[in-house]
C-alpha cells in the first residue's frame, strides 16, 4: 500500500494505491457522502436515505467545520483530472490513462449528533439483538473477533 499520510481529523487514509493479491492495483478510495444507504454508483440516488443524511444535526455540524474537505472530496469522486492529480502526489508517473474504472464500496460511517466521526466499535444490545452499530477500518480484520465478542455477549444469554 501506498497512501499519504492520514489526517487525524479523519478515519480514511485518503486516496492511495493498493496491490491486489492476483497482481493488480487499484487506487483510490476517496470518502465521500453517498446519495442512497445502498448506494453502489455516483448516479444511485434515494430521496429519503439524502433527506435524511442532510437534515441529521451531526452531518450538519461537521459539513459546517468541513465543508471544504467534503467538496474536495466530492469533486475527486466527479473529477478523474482531479482524482489522477491526488494520485500523482504519490506517484507523479501516473497518467489518466493509466486508469479505468471499478467497482465503489459502501462504508459505513457513525456521525455523532455533535459532529464527530465516531472512531471505535459501537456495540449495542437489548434482551432480544446484539448490534454492531459502527465497525470503523480495519473492520474486515477485525470481523472474527467482533464475532467472537457477539457469540460471548448471547452465550452468557443462553446458558
Amino acid at each position: 500500500m501506498i497512501y499519504p499520510v492520514p489526517d487525524p481529523k479523519f478515519p480514511f487514509l485518503g486516496v492511495h494505491f493498493t496491490r491486489l493479491v492476483l497482481g493488480g492495483i487499484e487506487c483510490g478510495p476517496n470518502a465521500v457522502l453517498a446519495f442512497a444507504r445502498e448506494g453502489y454508483t455516483k448516479l444511485d440516488i434515494n430521496l429519503r436515505d439524502l433527506f435524511e443524511s442532510l437534515t441529521y444535526p451531526g452531518f450538519l455540524r461537521m459539513a459546517a467545520t468541513h465543508w471544504r474537505t467534503g467538496c474536495g472530496e466530492m469533486w475527486r469522486s466527479f473529477s478523474k483530472a482531479a482524482f489522477v492529480r491526488s494520485l500523482q502526489r504519490l506517484i507523479p508517473e501516473i497518467r489518466s490513462e493509466h486508469l479505468h474504472s471499478a467497482p465503489s464500496g459502501v462504508r459505513a460511517q457513525a456521525l455523532g449528533r455533535d459532529g464527530k466521526l465516531v472512531d471505535d466499535f459501537v456495540i449495542v444490545e437489548n434482551d432480544l439483538v446484539v448490534n454492531v452499530l459502527n465497525a470503523p477500518s480495519p473492520a474486515a480484520t477485525a470481523a472474527l473477533n467482533v464475532g467472537r465478542l457477539i457469540v460471548d455477549k448471547l452465550g452468557t444469554r443462553l446458558a
